[in-house]
């Protein structure tokens, strides 16, 4: 049975169709999704993340015990500020991607997929057992609210006194919206600026009201799942599942910028990793633009000249573009002259880098 969100209620309230995701009832969207989409990447848009964990290392040795668990250099954060990086098993596979953030001295929240967040706390807790830190899974404690698009800023401002314009992209501080305790970190997921509240279970259903509220002179609008997976793909972002999963190693899905060999002390992974990481990958992630109206999903063959040299990961009709697109791994060096298969058919695509859409800043 799926679990719902602090915000359930809200959702059927405002006519979401709920569908279930990695265990959670979650809002797939509250009418158009292209509506969604359009109002994000013009004014904004409020989605319920609550499905995603939070984990807290607390100790002396928190930043060590990361350094050792993850891919990257989390020790080196300064307090109020987060990075992007991944837990990788002894095969260099990775087992999810995280964003880190350092709270203070001695403490550090993990953010974690909600298909992976149990898994994920299970790892810290094994891989810090030589360290001098507490982990916890909190996740049950914290909803998660984001409001995302170029007019965030201004709809947050009317209830917080916090320093929106000096919060830096990747960094949060702690603050009180609406009279709430939060924590305002400036991340996202859609490829626009923005903003995620990390606020109790017991607040999030006045927030969302306060948020709407604030937000209607300004174009927002509740945004579900479809949206922020049609707004992540058009800014190059991988899911979890797709373009990222246990039999890839971070430089297989041309990541490899997050793994940070130069750090003090050994970390889980590293062997494997030092072995590939001068090594061509034997396929690589790209960009395609359809040609004509048909749409690649995800599992579709991508072909050149009739034989299979790739896969779609993720695909979708985008809003932005005005045609389809999607990312596909394809064997390096064939990424010429491609096509998918869709249902018998070989629809021909325009290889191109990503991200297919950057906002302007």
């Amino acid at each position: 049975m799926s679990r719902p969100t602090p915000l359930r209620d809200v959702h059927e309230s405002l006519g979401a169709t709920l569908t279930d995701f990695a265990g959670w009832l979650m809002p797939l969207r509250y009418g158009s999704e292209s509506a969604e989409h359009k109002a994000v990447r013009e004014a904004a848009g409020l989605f319920d993340l609550s499905h995603m964990g939070e984990i807290f290392l607390t100790g002396p040795q928190a930043g060590q015990a990361l350094d050792h668990a993850l891919v990257g250099h989390l020790s080196a954060l300064t307090p109020g500020r987060a990075r992007y990086t991944m837990i990788v098993d002894e095969r260099g596979g990775v087992l999810d991607d995280l964003i880190v953030y350092r709270l203070g001295d001695e403490e550090f929240m993990v953010v974690a997929n909600a298909s992976n967040y149990e898994k994920v706390g299970n790892e810290l807790k094994i891989r810090s057992k030589a360290f001098d830190v507490v982990v916890e899974d909190r996740s049950d404690q914290y909803a998660l609210i984001a409001v995302q698009g170029p007019r965030s800023q201004e709809i947050l401002a009317t209830l917080t006194d916090a320093d929106l314009a000096g919060l830096k992209y990747y960094a949060g501080l702690p603050g009180v919206v609406d009279g709430r305790q939060a924590l305002i970190a400036r991340t996202g997921y859609t490829g626009e600026d923005g903003f995620e509240l990390f606020v109790a279970n017991d607040d999030a259903v006045p927030l969302w009201h306060a948020l709407t509220a604030a937000g209607e002179p300004y174009g927002l609008k509740p945004a579900g799942l479809s949206s922020r997976d049609t707004l992540r793909l058009e800014a190059g972002m991988p899911l979890y599942g797709n373009e990222l999963h246990a039999e890839l190693t971070p430089f297989d899905a041309g990541l490899g910028r997050v793994v940070k060999f130069d750090k003090p002390g050994d970390f889980v992974g590293r062997s494997a990793l030092e072995a590939v990481k001068d090594d061509t990958p034997r396929r690589r992630l790209v960009g395609l633009v359809a040609r004509g109206r048909r749409v690649p999903r995800h599992g579709y063959p991508v072909t050149k000249d009739g034989a299979v040299v790739g896969v779609v990961t993720s695909g979708a009709p985008s809003q932005t573009l005005g045609k389809p697109i999607a990312m596909a791994y394809v064997d390096t060096g064939a990424e010429t002259g491609l096509a998918v298969d869709i249902r018998g058919s070989h629809e021909p695509m325009d290889v191109v880098e990503l991200p297919f859409y950057r906002r302007n800043k």
